[in-house]
């Protein structure tokens, strides 16, 4: 896979030091806490470290920003000047305070970390409420057929999502990531699968129905969130990251 250059690095270095510095002076210097994190985010280097007890992964699988992760690490540095609503919801509903346009966002925290947020945003975030989007489907239409005797086992959403069950891809991603079969997966490792389903999905299964089901997905999040910063540049994901076989 052609990965882009998200401007990350495995290991924490002084610029992470020199990030949280600058965040801290351009907010006392009067700049819109806000941009002064953007900046911030656009300075940071390391792609996962430990914080106070918490493990920290803002890189997934080499090639999708976890921009808003990142973000609720640095507002512990600022919580003391920050308005509580305003940080509660960017963190909880992604919403930044004021208006931002995509490239002025893009210019903020760097073209390579925004092409990588691309990648999360479509591989995690609208890949989640793709799945949601299409168990609705199914949930209408076996409403619909409540005298049919249909049963769930071939109405699955992952089936119908991604041409397997479950059980099945969830196998192939174990044997793929060499983690035990039959261990049960943490929170960052469901998020890697579901990034894993997102390149499944975009490799295997047809480019209409990519993009009709992406669609889905995003008209079901902007439902779920509205309001919420939401870069979306095409509904045919398979522009936004590179995949090779």
């Amino acid at each position: 896979m052609a990965k882009r250059e998200s401007q990350l690095k495995n290991v924490a270095s002084a610029g992470d030091s020199e990030a949280i510095r600058h965040l801290k002076q351009a907010i006392a210097a009067g700049k819109p806490w806000h941009l002064a994190l953007l900046e911030a985010i656009g300075l940071w280097t390391c792609t996962e470290e430990s914080h106070n007890g918490h493990s920290y992964c803002y890189l997934l699988d080499g090639e999708a920003f976890d921009w808003l992760l990142l973000a609720e690490r640095l507002c512990q540095e600022i919580a003391d000047v920050v308005p509580e609503e305003e940080m509660l919801d960017l963190l909880f509903y992604g919403r930044l305070p004021g208006e931002l346009s995509d490239d002025e966002f893009r210019a903020l925290i760097g073209s390579g970390k925004y092409h990588a947020h691309l990648n999360y945003l479509y591989g995690v975030t609208v890949e989640r409420f793709v799945r949601l989007a299409i168990e609705e489907e199914i949930h209408k239409e076996c409403h619909g057929y409540v005298f049919s005797g249909r049963d769930g086992g071939f109405w699955d959403s992952y089936q119908r999502l991604y041409g397997a069950s479950q059980e099945t891809l969830l196998q192939r991603f174990r044997e793929e990531r060499g983690y035990p079969l039959l261990d049960g997966l943490n929170l960052d490792q469901l998020e890697e699968f579901t990034y894993w389903l997102f390149k499944y999905r975009l490799k295997n299964c047809d480019k209409e129905k990519v993009a009709s089901d992406t669609r889905k997905g995003v008209e079901r999040l902007r439902r779920h969130s509205p309001g919420r910063s939401l870069t979306v540049i095409s509904e045919n994901p398979s522009h936004v990251i590179d995949h090779g076989t």
